[in-house]
């Protein structure tokens, strides 16, 4: 049987754009992990991982316009979003490459002989090397970032993990001509371009996650997909972490008082965040929990005159866009449930952005109205009109895990003036892996403390893959006992020849 071809798609028309592919046989996914396995020695050396990550940033940036309008005919981001994409991308891979530099994600612990404790301990010296190859499975909405060159990918590499990636069937063509740039970076500090491996196809993302010589995983998409890879991670005859962001809710809370005090600034902020990027961010907020009463309506009259401001716009596939329509008509049908500005289909091949309102107290006890606690991917949000405290609790009890949970406090509340604030905190929490305070959580910054994660269905680890400490993710530690120091890797040596941050018996060195 001949293999099955991969089309570029212009998202716009539903047309196909061009064959940049043919989706990959078993025998080719073994071939591009054998070749990601050979090409891990060429890794070992920080100062080679470091200068390669450095020169993919600069190339990406040298084919830009290159590859932004290639991107652009596939998603219809448009080139300003997908021009600041490819930036933050950029300034990922530099940030890693620092990360490799300085060293300290290495973890080096070192205790010398101490026969005076109790038990008596050994020479141990402990650090963290690469798990091996990693999977990693490109998402829809960000070609650059959450794809071949981003994040997942960046991180592995920085830790020494080369990489195949399965390739997004919104993007394919982009993705080939990333995957490209990445080789040719690599070829230039003598790193083998294999280092890097691409693969197209349902079946081969399956192959990819089961096969023995992948050692992790990295998985950006819907709950459907990444469970079901989740599982087969898990059920393979020697199981690899997988390290899924799957989708989320994002739930946002308004007080009463921030409602009365800034009802207006808040129903535009919201509209603002709710259809950025046509409502495509894995940290759109999906539900709003905003008082009933005169603060709330000028809320709900704020977001309605912003949402209906806001032109139609074309989703990443038609699939996509009837799933939008089909989700936001069967949540529309709800009791109870009114769209102020009714979301659905735009034209043809765009949609329109809207919002639906419910009385909170729907949503506080098990049954139809659940489907508004689900995601639903495009320009739509979820308000939630509450009558008192109580129901806020009710409704956050039955959240699942999420991204990120965000609360907008009046300005007494955010000094600590009432307690209301630190109480709606601490109901939260556990609820998201970042926890916002009078912000919205669409943009997710490229800096040392972010998390980019949560609570399960959010993610299947309690790791970030937006971070410096997404490189965590590809590492295992190791330690060394009685080793003869001429034994001993570099990093773990008592002169320290390569200057790394460390812990000697138990005091922390720069």
């Amino acid at each position: 049987m001949a293999a099955a071809p991969v089309w570029s798609v212009d998202p716009r028309t539903g047309k196909q754009r061009e064959q940049v592919a043919v989706e990959a046989t078993a025998e080719e996914v073994d071939e591009a992990v054998r070749a990601a396995r050979d090409a891990a020695p060429a890794l070992a050396d920080r100062t080679v991982r470091a200068a390669f990550l450095r020169t993919a940033a600069d190339l990406l940036e040298e084919a830009g316009d290159h590859l932004v309008e290639a991107a652009d005919a596939e998603t219809a981001l448009g080139p300003v979003r997908l021009t600041g994409e490819l930036a933050r991308t950029c300034y990922q891979l530099r940030s890693f490459a620092g990360i490799v530099d300085e060293g300290a994600f290495l973890g080096v612990v070192i205790d010398h002989p101490d026969d005076s404790a109790t038990p008596p301990v050994p020479d141990l010296r402990r650090y963290k090397i690469p798990l091996g190859v990693v999977a990693v499975y490109s998402a829809s909405n960000f070609p650059f970032a959450f794809s071949v060159p981003g994040g997942d990918t960046a991180s592995a590499l920085a830790a020494g993990c080369p990489v195949v990636v399965k390739a997004h069937p919104d993007h394919p063509g982009t993705s080939e001509l990333v995957a490209s740039v990445l080789r040719r970076a690599a070829q230039r500090h003598g790193v083998p371009e294999g280092v890097v491996g691409l693969v197209h196809g349902f079946d081969a993302g399956v192959e990819l996650v089961e096969h023995p010589l992948v050692a992790g995983a990295g998985f950006t998409g819907s709950i459907r997909g990444g469970r079901a890879l989740f599982d087969a991670a898990a059920a393979r005859p020697v199981p690899i972490p997988f390290h899924g962001e799957l989708g989320s809710l994002n739930p946002v809370v308004v007080t009463e008082a921030a409602a009365a005090e800034r009802g207006e600034e808040i129903g535009t902020g919201l509209a603002g965040s709710m259809t950025l990027g046509v409502g495509q961010f894995c940290v759109k907020p999906g539900l709003v929990l905003a008082p009933e009463g005169a603060g709330g309506d000028r809320l709900v009259k704020s977001l309605t005159d912003a949402v209906s401001n806001t032109g139609s716009g074309v989703l990443l596939d038609h699939r996509m866009r009837d799933n939008f329509v089909a989700g936001v008509r069967e949540r529309a049908e709800l009791p109870d449930v009114d769209a102020p500005v009714t979301p659905g289909a735009g034209g043809e091949h765009t949609v329109s952005a809207g919002f639906l309102t419910v009385p909170a107290a729907r949503l506080a006890a098990e049954g139809a109205h659940d489907l508004l606690l689900e995601e639903c991917f495009g320009p739509v949000t979820v308000v939630a009109r509450y009558a008192d405290d109580a129901e806020i609790t009710a409704v956050l009890s039955r959240l699942p895990g999420n991204l990120t949970a965000t609360v907008q406090l009046s300005s007494r509340e955010a000094a600590g003036e009432s307690g209301r604030g630190a109480e709606l905190l601490a109901e939260l929490t556990p609820l998201a892996g970042r926890v916002l305070v009078d912000g919205w959580p669409t943009g997710v910054a490229v800096a040392p403390a972010q998390h980019h994660g949560g609570p399960y269905p959010a993610t299947t680890s309690t790791s970030t893959s937006v971070g410096g400490t997404a490189v965590e993710r590809w590492l295992r530690p190791v330690a060394y006992q009685n080793t003869p120091e001429a034994l001993l890797p570099p990093e773990l040596r008592d002169a320290n020849p390569l200057g790394l941050p460390r812990r000697l018996d138990g005091r922390l060195e720069h």
